[in-house]
Order: structure tokens, then C-alpha cells, then sequence
């Protein structure tokens, strides 16, 4: 069952929720993914899975009127000795075996981009630095595709950072050989203008173990759409994400975990807090248990801390469950805000209340930091989450 605890105004309520988890499982089943972007149509705000995003602002990302320009996006990689890193054509055969565009704009991204990123870690070779990804935008439309794969038993850090003003759509691949281990960092820190839409596929080979950990803070809408599936048993993934939504801002994260392979683990936990007038924050967790993924164990977690009046949460978890042959299943939900106890708590021990404030917010999102494992990239968002504090708390 999902937890429900001081939901806002401007919240789902359960039975919203409960609608709402049936209509996505339906558009997605009534969907089927494609390459072409042809094969959708243009959408109109209705739809299941567009309801909560504002096309408006998507500047023509979703309906074929953003036309890439020259130069809008600088990518650079930094990688340690041994990996490969190629700029390749539309036809290297390594595109697209991730996953499948399964919307508009993320087919449009998979036909409009000109030239693909793949990172390459060949097998049994353990990094001990991390790959890093550097993409800044520099004003314009851009469409991009990147993929990471890593060969049987190799392990690897990538970290993927955002920054500058750019209207983007992409696909980012992960693929992982058998007994590979991939930890990925995404961090969208754009700048207040920026627009980014982008499905992230990750097929998870057997024995393999997929450590995901989504960070948004910056962009005028930001809509994410991690999706995991697995190649072979054994499989483990971790889907992390935390998210800082000020006023004005739409961040939206669609998740999706594909058991559709037996024996395989999975378990999903994204934490937001929001301030500020029309701060829009949405999560969406589907996740599905297929009737051959016999031995499945999976579990979804998202909560909200809203910081001020004015800010808004959509969040609707979804377990699809097609076979009773499962080690475990579960999903929870909860928003609300600042536990009067724990501020109490704090302030009798002669702790000042804005103190306290920023110690409540520091813990809620500390268990998620550590998750990165890359210590500049800690240090870097505890800092944006102490500058993000100063607004709330002053």
C-alpha cells in the first residue's frame, strides 16, 4: 500500500493515484515502442503519460517544430586509460539495443541527432577513476544519443553533469555484460532557461549489477525517463534520485523497471523537496512484473518534503504484478512537511529554528548523497543544497 501523510493542496489523493497507475499501465501496454517518430502522434496534453508535463513550455520539443542548431551542445569525456571513447554514424550497430524511444520527443531525439557518443569498457577491466561527461549548453536545440557499455565482469563510475542553456532532447544507453557493475551519477544542473527531456535505457546483463543516481536542480522543465530491463538472471538494479524544485520549475521523473527476465532484484527509492510559488515536482514508478520473471524482488520508494506554500506534487507508484512466484514486492509514496517533532526536537536542545530546518533537510537527502560514491560530486551538491536551503529558510 502507498503511504499518505499531510498531502497539500494541489496533491494526488489516493484515488487519484489509484486511476492514474491503471491509466499508465494501459497507455503503456497500448504504446508500443518505435524508432520512428511517425509512429506517434503528436500529443495534446491529454494523454496518460502528458497529463502533468507543460508542452507549452517543451518548445516544440514534442511536436517537430525544435530544429537543431549548429554547436548548441559542447560534450567532452574524460576517461581513464584503457576505455574507448567514438563519435559514431546513425548506422553503428550499437545503437538502440538498450531500449526502444517509447514517446514522441525521445523518438524525435533518435531521428534527429547526427552523430552518437559510445563509451566503450572492454571486459574485466575495473576503473578506479571515473568516466566523466561533461555536457554544456550553449543557447540553440540540440538532440543527442550516447552509450555506455560495459564488457563481462568490468566495473565503472560514470558521472554525466548538465550545465549552461540549451533546449535538449536525448537517449542515453546503458549496457552491461554479463557481471559487469555500473554505477551512473546524472547530474542536471542547468541553467534557469534550459529545457531537457530524455529516456535513459539500461539492459542489465546476468549477474550484473546497474547502480543508477539521478540528481536534478537546475532548468526551467526537466523530464527524465529511466527505464531498466534485464538481459539474463541474476540482475540487480538501484535506481536513486534526488531533486530540489524551486518556483516556476517542472522537474518530472518516469520511471520504469521491466522484470521480465526470472531471479532478478530491483529497488527504486527518489526523494524531492520543493519551494516556492508553482513548484512542480512529478514521479511516476511503474514497475512490472512479467509472468515468465519468476523469483522477482522489487521494491519503490518516493518522498516529498514541500518547504513552502505554493508548491505542488504529483506522485504515482505502480506495480504490475504478473506472476505470484515472486521473493517480494512493494511500493510506497509520502509527501509532507517538516515534522513538527523533529523541529522540536532540535530547537529544545537550543538549536535556532532555521538551524533546524536545514538539519531536517540535510538528513532527508543524506542516505541518497551517499549513494554517489564519487566525493567531489557529495561535496558539490550538499553545497547546492545548503544555497538551495538559504531561499526556503530565509
Amino acid at each position: 500500500m502507498a503511504e499518505a501523510q499531510n498531502i497539500p493542496a494541489g496533491s494526488m489523493t489516493a484515488g487519484q493515484i489509484a486511476v492514474a497507475a491503471e491509466s499508465t499501465v494501459a497507455t503503456r501496454m497500448s504504446a508500443p515502442p518505435s524508432f520512428d517518430v511517425a509512429d506517434f502522434p503528436v500529443p495534446h496534453g491529454r494523454e496518460e503519460e502528458w497529463r502533468f508535463t507543460p508542452l507549452e513550455r517543451l518548445r516544440g520539443l514534442h511536436d517537430g517544430t525544435a530544429v537543431a542548431s549548429g554547436d548548441s551542445l559542447k560534450v567532452a569525456v574524460e576517461a581513464p586509460e584503457g576505455v574507448t571513447v567514438e563519435l559514431v554514424g546513425r548506422d553503428d550497430p550499437r545503437l538502440g539495443r538498450a531500449g526502444t524511444p517509447v514517446d514522441r520527443v525521445a523518438a524525435q531525439a533518435y531521428s534527429a541527432f547526427e552523430r552518437a557518443g559510445v563509451v566503450t569498457v572492454p571486459k574485466e577491466t575495473v576503473l578506479t577513476e571515473p568516466i566523466r561527461i561533461s555536457v554544456h549548453g550553449q543557447g540553440g536545440v540540440a538532440y543527442g544519443h550516447q552509450v555506455i557499455e560495459l564488457g563481462a565482469f568490468a566495473e565503472a563510475v560514470v558521472v554525466i553533469d548538465h550545465t549552461g542553456d540549451v533546449v535538449t532532447a536525448a537517449n542515453v544507453e546503458y549496457v552491461l555484460g554479463d557481471g559487469a557493475k555500473l554505477t551512473v551519477v546524472s547530474v542536471q544542473d542547468w541553467d534557469d532557461k534550459a529545457v531537457h527531456v530524455a529516456q535513459h535505457n539500461a539492459l542489465v546483463g546476468r549477474d550484473a549489477g546497474f547502480k543508477s543516481v539521478v540528481v536534478t536542480f537546475g532548468g526551467d522543465v526537466v523530464r527524465l525517463h529511466p527505464r531498466v530491463s534485464y538481459a539474463g538472471t541474476g540482475g540487480e538494479a538501484e535506481l536513486y534520485g534526488l531533486y530540489f524544485t524551486d518556483a516556476g520549475q517542472h522537474q518530472e521523473h518516469r520511471l520504469l523497471v521491466d522484470h521480465n527476465t526470472p531471479h532478478c532484484k530491483s529497488n527504486v527509492a527518489y526523494k524531492g523537496a520543493l519551494q516556492g510559488d508553482n513548484a512542480h515536482a512529478v514521479w511516476i514508478g511503474d514497475v512490472l512484473i512479467e509472468a515468465k520473471a519468476e523469483g522477482t524482488d522489487t521494491y519503490e520508494m518516493n518522498r516529498n518534503l514541500v518547504l513552502t506554500d505554493g508548491a505542488r506534487v504529483d506522485s504515482v507508484p505502480n506495480l504490475e504484478i504478473e506472476t505470484g512466484e515472486i521473493v517480494g514486492a512493494g511500493h510506497a509514496s509520502a509527501t509532507g512537511r517538516f515534522d513538527d517533532e523533529q523541529l522540536f526536537y532540535l530547537m529544545a536542545r537550543g538549536i535556532p529554528e532555521q538551524e533546524a530546518r536545514r538539519l531536517v533537510v540535510r538528513g532527508f537527502f543524506a542516505e541518497l548523497v551517499q549513494q554517489i560514491g564519487v566525493a567531489d560530486i557529495e561535496e558539490r551538491l550538499l553545497a547546492k543544497i545548503e544555497q538551495e536551503l538559504e531561499v526556503s529558510v530565509a
